[in-house]
């Protein structure tokens, strides 16, 4: 099933009610969407990136419009406005631009919606179709028997559909190779026990859950022989994941674990350096409550960034839909890319 799409109107799933229930929310105008975006009912880059080409389309059929340049004028406003609910994830940006330029060619109210829609819907396939292509190299890097360590969700709620760590273990399971999992809970929102875990069970696929601060000792005790994460942004020197990826990193480098990275040539940001991202920080009622439990006081103060820069030299490889991508960065990363 996919995560978001098109069924004459903008639909996805609500992933802040998983794993207790399965429901599909439907976005009727950009601010419900910049709503489901901020509160992280859509979430995970390529996801985004496929929410923000659909939210030009239904930006386009939130109402009448006397004219075409009234609309392209709108799309516009509508695009800085939902570039504007998460800045990390640069995915979002690409397919809030994707979708823009393409309606902007059209002559007619009734051809900017259609190409509007059109290269989200193109969009949203080649999501899948990439996911596919990861997985099938990063596949070639497990064996069979591998325990796998990830972290956060990069699975088919993250994206369209597949996945694109997730994808690596999919394709690797498809393969016959007999994978396990073992799959951080990810605080303070535990989109790894919450959706990691529901996603990997519906799939029949071995995961075991530990908490955040377990990820040293399974890692002292061999119970792990590689890490995948997915990524946000990545520049020039470093992967932006969610806050913790970091950690996880310095701990497999110290055991002598492979780390590696599964994102898109979208994901890229390679004119970039780490101190040129803007780091989303998230409210801080986050870490005050768990659900509707208050577990910490409520005038305590509160550093919640939702993700943190793990150096290129922690990572072993990247894994993109062009093929496995291992040091110097610097060098075969534009090779491979064409970036």
């Amino acid at each position: 099933m996919r995560s978001i799409f098109w069924d004459n109107g903008l639909k996805l799933i609500d992933q802040t009610k998983l794993p207790e229930k399965l429901e599909i929310i439907e976005c009727r105008n950009i601010e419900e969407l910049a709503d489901a975006i901020k509160r992280l009912a859509v979430r995970g880059a390529p996801a985004l990136e496929a929410a923000g080409a659909y939210g030009i389309a239904l930006a386009a059929r939130e109402r009448e419009f006397e004219t075409v340049d009234e609309l392209k004028d709108y799309l516009r406003k509508s695009a800085k406005f939902l570039a504007s609910t998460r800045p990390t994830a640069v995915n979002l940006f690409v397919g809030i631009e994707r979708a823009l330029n393409a309606a902007l060619k059209g002559e007619s109210v009734e051809e900017v919606r259609e190409l509007a829609l059109m290269e989200a819907e193109r969009l949203a396939e080649e999501d899948i179709e990439r996911n596919r292509k990861m997985g099938e190299y990063g596949a070639k890097l497990l064996e069979d028997g591998d325990t796998i360590l990830t972290y956060c969700n990069a699975g088919r709620l993250a994206t369209v559909d597949w996945g694109t760590a997730l994808g690596v273990v999919r394709s690797a399971v498809k393969e016959g190779k007999r994978i396990k999992v073992i799959a951080c809970e990810t605080r303070p929102l535990n989109q790894g026990s919450r959706l990691t875990c529901w996603e990997l069970m519906e799939d029949g696929i071995d995961v075991t859950l530990i908490t955040d601060s377990m990820v040293g000792i399974v890692m002292q005790k061999g119970m792990v022989d590689k890490v995948i994460v997915g990524a946000d942004r990545i520049v020039r020197d470093a992967v932006f994941n969610k806050i913790g990826t970091y950690t996880v990193s310095v701990v497999a480098k110290h055991h002598g674990i492979p780390f590696y990275v599964a994102a898109p040539k979208a994901t890229f940001d390679w004119g970039k350096k780490a101190k040129d991202v803007v780091i989303e920080e998230r409210p801080r009622e986050e870490l005050i409550y768990c659900g509707n439990r208050q577990i910490a006081p409520l005038d305590v103060k509160v550093y919640n960034p939702a993700f943190d820069p793990t150096p290129l030299e922690n990572v072993t490889a990247l894994i993109t839909e062009y093929g496995v991508i291992e040091p110097p960065y610097d060098v075969n990363v534009p090779k491979i890319l064409k970036i």
